[in-house]
């Protein structure tokens, strides 16, 4: 028994992981970062590196300033003025007026090519329907809507105008809508008659005016536009407040140019609601100067993006992924971006590889979830088509395991392929936790080093450094970085203590809410949320140290970890598991894992049982919902499931569940 580990917050560490992928040459020869002596550099002096990473953007106003920190609010380049629509737009009109801003497929097959100058063109159009509408700088703006090329617009539409704006996810229900519009106070929301999701349509403006039906509601105005079609059924339009988004452009003159509101560096971007949050809506506010620097620098830096390339992140911009890594990042680098609408498995499962085909991608940036379930599939979906074009490959969303790495690695970038893992959260804004590709070796599982001018660090639950190649411990950063969160909308004292008030040190650590270790190399290894750690006799164990070990069985493509309650051993290891296909589920395969996995990690990690499944819960972002299972498992009322991608998942494993066990 170890309770001392207990109490300090320790996290056992037990799977090794040897593999090393050192950046090709040919990569490294022409790599926007190869000096490795930028980390020295900048943890030697981060606000003179920060200062100089200012000039990524354009300012109408150059800041002098770069840190103001009073704990734990920050304010970074404080007295600059600039505008995020601008960096995004209107600096790329003169060079690439004619290059594509925005490639786009609809699930239908559906496609639409925007080159920066038409984007320009549409983005200040649409900025003058919204100022037509009474929107101004301050004011905030809801965005319900599918992947389409004018979500993107509308988002710009509104930073063009200083009007912070709150995308809630298309897949959300008409509740959590309302939630958010109601703790933002929108005054308009822009929707879709629907969008196309595996040959359905979602029923976005039905489900808008859902959310609206309830007294005393901020909104003015709906703007809607016309995505579906006579395809779907009629959409009932409230007369006075909702518009059609064509008919109120045909109002606004093709030569429309409205100026960009010049903003201070500290004005509100956006607010985005974190997902499964319960009670208030948690709403994370960032503002635009340092969001912006960040966000731009990481997606030059970390994807290596070169002028040529054709990027392509998987993401919606429902997420923070998506308005970091699709829109703010990428378009203020002039980036040429591939948005899809659909799914990968419609019209089959090969969609994503047809896709990177046909538009050549070079970059591709996606959710390990994402690459199991490729996995599961089998080779034969990535093999019909020539994927030669891509150059670079990502993962964000989660921890991803060493044998899904090792086939993203050989089966989509066919081994000529550097591997960004990237760690961040809504929170931090930008990447905090990742490789530079032409720098940094890579290890499979492993999200490598912090970016340069990010301070991270794994510690006990007093706050003290855990030893690096012992044991896992907290994730926290100890200085502030341009892109973080500055508050909770309209509630400070909330993100004080949330974030900051876990050590008693002044509100000076950023507590990560996830657990991680740093091995001898000073490589850093996700242990998944602290809330997953699973306490087995003594033992502190994360959950993806348990999931990796299992999906390392060549029978297993997923694998979800929970502990329940155990009277002698204070919790017992329970697995969800999705077979690849071909693989038999059945006892002797359940037991052939449970062998596997003391093998891989010891007998104390034996799973106590073990439960196959079609498929696991997961969010609409693509994390597995543990938290449910865990219900399922304690035999408990199931939680909040309005985030889940598929319900019927989770209610068909709890009927699983209590079959096996009755």
């Amino acid at each position: 028994m170890h309770p001392p580990e207990q109490q300090t917050g320790v996290i056992e560490t037990l799977l090794q992981e040897e593999r090393t992928y050192p950046p090709p040459p040919e990569f490294v020869a022409q790599a926007n970062i190869s000096d490795p002596d930028v980390y020295r550099r900048a943890e030697q002096d981060p606000i003179a590196f920060w200062r100089e990473q200012a000039g990524v953007l354009d300012w109408f106003k150059q800041p002098t300033q770069v840190l103001e920190w009073n704990p734990p609010f920050a304010r970074w380049y404080a007295d600059g003025e600039l505008n995020a629509c601008y960096n995004c737009v209107d600096r790329h009109v003169a060079s690439r007026a004619a290059k594509a801003a925005i490639l786009w497929e609809g699930e239908p097959g559906d496609t639409r090519t925007l080159t920066y100058a038409q984007l320009y063109r549409e983005v200040n159009r649409a900025a003058q329907m919204l100022r037509n509408l009474g929107v101004r700088k301050g004011d905030r703006v809801a965005i319900y809507m599918p992947l389409i090329p004018e979500v993107i617009v509308a988002m710009l539409a509104c930073a063009r105008l200083g009007a912070p704006h709150t995308v809630v996810f298309g897949g959300f229900s008409p509740d959590s809508l309302r939630d958010r519009i109601i703790d933002a106070q929108a005054k308009l929301v822009i929707t879709a008659d629907g969008g196309w999701r595996r040959g359905g349509i979602v029923p976005l403006k039905a489900n808008t005016d859902a959310a609206l039906d309830a007294p005393d509601l901020p909104v003015e105005k709906v703007l809607v536009v016309r995505r579906i079609g006579d395809a779907g059924p009629p959409v009932s339009m409230h007369e006075g407040r909702d518009l059609w988004w064509h008919q109120e452009l045909s109002k606004v003159p093709e030569d429309a140019v409205v100026e960009p509101e010049r903003v201070e560096a500290e004005h509100p971007l956006y607010i985005l609601y974190t997902s499964g949050t319960t009670g208030k809506p948690k709403g994370v506010l960032h503002t635009t100067g340092g969001y912006m620097v960040g966000t731009t620098l990481t997606t030059r830096w970390v994807f290596d993006l070169k002028e040529q390339d054709v990027y392509w992140c998987t993401a919606d911009v429902g997420w923070v992924t998506g308005h970091s890594y699709i829109v703010y990042g990428p378009l203020s680098n002039g980036a040429t971006v591939l948005i899809y609408e659909g799914t990968p498995d419609y019209p089959d499962k090969d969609r994503w590889w047809q896709l990177v085909e046909k538009y050549k991608v070079n970059i591709l940036y996606t959710a390990p979830t994402a690459i199991r379930t490729c996995m599961r599939w089998g080779t034969e979906y990535p093999e019909r088509c020539d994927l030669s074009s891509l150059r670079l490959l990502g993962t964000v969303g989660e921890p991803i395991n060493p044998e899904a790495w090792v086939w993203y690695h050989n089966n989509i970038g066919h081994g000529r392929c550097p591997i960004v893992d990237t760690w961040w959260q809504t929170e931090t804004g930008m990447i905090l936790i990742t490789p530079l590709p032409g720098i940094v070796p890579t290890k499979p599982g492993s999200a490598t080093r912090p970016f340069p001018g990010i301070f991270a660090e794994v510690v006990n639950e007093r706050g003290e450094p855990v030893a690096r190649g012992t044991a896992g411990g907290l994730l926290v950063i100890r200085k502030p970085w341009p892109a973080m969160l500055r508050t909770i909308w309209g509630d400070d004292e909330r993100y004080k203590q949330q974030y900051w008030g876990h050590f008693n040190d002044g509100y000076n650590t950023y507590f990560t809410g996830d657990g991680a270790r740093q091995d001898e190399d000073g490589y850093f290894w996700l242990m998944g949320r602290v809330d997953d750690v699973l306490n087995v006799a003594g033992h502190r164990l994360g959950t993806m140290e348990l999931e990796s070990a299992l999906v390392s069985h060549p029978a297993v493509a997923e694998a979800a970890v929970v502990g329940v309650s155990h009277e002698l051993k204070g919790q017992a290891v329970v697995a969800f598991v999705t077979p690849r296909t071909g693989a038999r589920p059945d006892d002797r395969l359940a037991e052939e894992l449970r062998q596997h996995v003391a093998e891989k990690i010891g007998p104390i990690a034996r799973p106590d049982k073990i439960y196959f499944t079609a498929e696991l819960p997961k969010t609409r972002s693509a994390k597995i919902m543990r938290r449910l299972l865990r219900d399922i498992a304690e035999g408990r009322v199931l939680g909040d499931t309005t985030t889940l991608t598929d319900p019927n998942v989770i209610a068909a494993i709890k009927r699983q569940y209590e079959e096996k066990e009755t």
